[in-house]
């Protein structure tokens, strides 16, 4: 009986180890997100994955081993709890795949500010400090640089404690 498994891939390898995984019957999926990046100095819309390094499989561990889907290229092993690979319940896997798409979340990222820009924060311990953003950290926090007794800092912070200017 086939389930759903949480591998983790090697960095930045997951495009191979689908790629390795559909040629041995593997069912794959990893979510992505659209994001603006400015590349080359250019804004771009890229897709990145929602969760890097990992990627959801679907396969029958009696038609094929554990060993054969670990030794994969590009797999590095699978989410284990003890010593068994962890199961995900199918209603996640199905979920994520009909929110990929969905527009709201995909407004939500695209809505963060670009590199460089100026900010304040509005709540949190840096409350009041003017900061520039430097880069996305996840899904709700953002790096910034602030200015903290005359030399800049790169701290994490709540994408919400964030005020445009």
């Amino acid at each position: 009986m086939k389930d759903w498994f949480l591998l983790y891939c090697k960095r930045s390898e997951q495009e191979r180890a689908v790629i390795n995984l559909d040629r041995q019957g593997v069912e794959c999926y990893y979510p992505q997100v659209n994001v603006n990046k400015i590349v080359r100095g250019k804004r771009v819309e890229i897709s990145e994955p929602l969760f890097p390094s990992y990627i959801f499989v679907y396969f029958d561990p009696e038609h094929l081993s554990y060993t054969t889907v670990r030794s994969t290229r590009g797999v590095a092993d699978f989410i284990r709890q003890g010593a068994r690979p962890q199961m995900v319940q199918q209603e996640l896997v199905y979920g994520l795949m009909m929110n990929e798409n969905c527009e709201v979340h995909q407004a939500k990222l695209s809505s963060l500010p670009i590199p460089g820009e100026c900010l304040q924060l509005k709540q949190g311990q840096f409350k009041g400090i003017e900061a520039i953003y430097q880069e996305a950290d996840g899904e709700k926090r953002s790096f910034m640089l602030i200015n903290l007794l005359g030399k800049p800092v790169k701290v994490s912070v709540e994408n919400e404690d964030i005020v445009k200017d």
